[in-house]
């Protein structure tokens, strides 16, 4: 039999951390700048931030958009906002700042340009969310790693596959049963690709279709054992990664299948223990389907034993829980917000 979780990781003892000083401006909002406004990611943290209630954006920067409406680039932000995109970066204005890069550009920003040392941090590209030495970002998956996030100066924001496959292994792994290689299959929509048209993003190429690429190689897996590894203590099991292209807009479905003899009673228990201090990952009783996360920033998580093969599913929004909506769960750990606030997003499943 396995023991019940008792000691999920110490970084995410309690709901309530010590909270960071709020920005200085008046109402003690967060004030924020948004580098790589124009994208998907960047669309979607406007939209969460102009109604989140502790947050100001004080700059949205595209140097291909300046001077244009936010609304006329993110046109479902019509009626919402009159902010204008500007080429200026004002660090000295803001709280933290939002990198929303293509991966390797966060580095070479930094390399040319100088951010003033009390303006926090958060990295949406890959660069820095490896461990090495100086490398000051902290990986920041709350679930794991909530204290240290609460603490940090930067934070690199996980992957959406990374997130996903993650929050679908992570009890297992604290159980010890990740042992041999895992294999793992997961979908995720067009937006996962990013904004700029592609061969492979375009509607008559992606409709009524599906197609695999990266297998064994993506560019994730590392985050995804390093993770597995920090939560197990070691790991020797390769995980065996083959990602889809769905033709659907947003969200992740995951699967991973683990072998193992241990009773089914005791890895649900375990894995209901693991998150229920989690803000907004659950472990669903009933199969899960992705319309239930699209729009959210939930990952929800189901378990089923197949003799002794563990079926794990797990899905998200690629980009809110898998991107920005993770940023800016990642921001309120930091300024010592409520985790959920501006976040209280309805599900796009009827």
């Amino acid at each position: 039999m396995i023991n019940n979780i008792t000691d999920i990781q110490a970084d995410n003892a309690g709901s309530t951390l010590a909270a960071s000083p709020l920005g200085g401006n008046e109402g003690g909002l967060v004030r924020v700048g948004i580098l790589g406004a124009a994208g998907y990611t960047g669309g979607e943290l406007i939209r969460l931030l102009i109604n989140h209630p502790s947050a100001e954006i004080v700059f949205a920067n595209s140097e291909s958009n300046a001077g244009n409406l936010v609304s006329d680039v993110h046109e479902g932000l019509y009626g919402d906002t009159d902010l204008v995109f500007t080429n200026e970066m004002p660090f000295d204005k803001v709280d933290v700042v939002f990198f929303c890069f293509g991966h390797g550009k966060s580095r070479q920003f930094l390399a040319e340009h100088k951010i003033p040392a009390n303006v926090k941090i958060i990295d949406l590209a890959q660069d820095f969310r490896l461990a090495e030495e100086g490398n000051d970002y902290v990986y920041g998956l709350p679930e794991i790693n909530k204290e240290r996030i609460a603490k940090a100066q930067h934070v690199a924001n996980p992957g959406c596959f990374a997130t996903c496959i993650q929050l679908g292994l992570l009890p297992a792994a604290k159980l010890g049963l990740v042992k041999g290689d895992i294999a793992v299959n997961a979908i995720t929509g067009s937006t996962g690709a990013g904004q700029k048209p592609g061969a492979t993003t375009h509607f008559s190429w992606r409709n009524c279709n599906m197609s695999i690429y990266k297998a064994f190689n993506h560019q994730h897996v590392p985050e995804i054992r390093q993770s597995l590894t920090q939560v197990q203590g070691s790991l020797d099991a390769e995980i065996d990664f083959i990602p889809y292209r769905g033709d659907f807009a947003r969200g992740i479905f995951a699967t991973a299948v683990v072998k193992t003899d241990a009773p089914i009673e005791d890895i649900v228990a375990a894995y209901k223990d693991f998150y229920k201090d989690a803000a907004f990952t659950h472990y669903s009783d009933k199969a899960i389907d992705m319309k239930q996360a699209v729009n959210t920033n939930k990952a929800l998580v189901h378990c089923d034993k197949f003799g002794n093969k563990l079926l794990i599913t797990s899905c998200i929004d690629n980009l809110l829980k898998g991107a920005v909506g993770q940023a800016v769960q990642n921001m309120n750990i930091m300024f010592g917000i409520n985790e959920s606030e501006g976040l209280r997003l309805k599900a796009s499943a009827f």
